[in-house]
């Protein structure tokens, strides 16, 4: 096969692929995993239902992908914060911790609301796949409390209840926001990094100074 047809028919199989998983994610989130056909997705991105089987061998398979993909997005993700931050106090990196938290979902809002309805509808060898990426990437939140409370800017009684209470309010926001709503993401983000200062009673040192963090963008709003 020459170079040139070689490398067209690569990318258009590419192309089609995320197709199918954009349209699988769209009709996950409209009708849900068990309401949702190999037909409806052949039909949603305009190939034959013989055709889909190149892309994808089932059902079940696209939702894997679909769940694992966004659980390694986030870690991915969040790994530069965490880096950036490292060497700062419990308090800062729990703050940059849920700054990232709150863009990424406010920015994913059917990809959060599809991974936490249809955790379910995996089987179970893959949901605890799954399960297990979750528990990692709450482990950074708990070793974040519990640096704080260690260093003394943070007042934490249990680290993973905690840990498990902030992320269900963080990624809660992904219930009612709406893009074009009365309050920006800017906003959203500001209020819920002062409930964290305020319910967590962050103590702030004398020398602490402002700087491009997410604590500055919180003085600053």
């Amino acid at each position: 096969m020459p170079g040139s047809l070689r490398k067209r028919t690569i990318g258009q199989g590419e192309h089609t692929a995320d197709a199918i998983r954009r349209a699988g994610l769209a009709l996950i989130y409209e009708k849900g995993y068990a309401a949702v056909s190999m037909r409806d997705l052949a039909q949603e991105v305009g190939i034959g239902l013989s055709s889909i089987y190149n892309h994808i061998s089932t059902k079940q398979a696209l939702l894997v992908e679909l769940l694992l993909g966004h659980m390694k997005d986030l870690i991915d993700g969040l790994q530069p914060v965490l880096e950036a931050h490292r060497h700062e106090s419990g308090r800062d990196r729990l703050l940059a911790f849920a700054d990232f938290h709150l863009r990424y979902h406010l920015t994913r809002r059917v990809e959060v609301f599809v991974i936490n309805s249809e955790l379910r509808s995996l089987e179970p060898a893959h949901r605890g796949t799954v399960i297990a990426l979750r528990r990692r990437y709450e482990t950074h939140l708990v070793e974040i409390l519990e640096a704080g409370e260690a260093d003394g800017t943070l007042r934490v009684e249990d680290a993973r209840v905690t840990a498990y209470a902030l992320i269900a309010m963080l990624t809660g926001v992904c219930n009612w926001y709406r893009p074009d709503g009365r309050l920006t993401q800017d906003a959203i983000v500001r209020m819920h990094l002062n409930l964290l200062v305020d319910g967590l009673e962050c103590r702030f040192a004398a020398a602490d100074t402002v700087d491009d963090s997410a604590e500055a963008r919180l003085r600053a709003g």
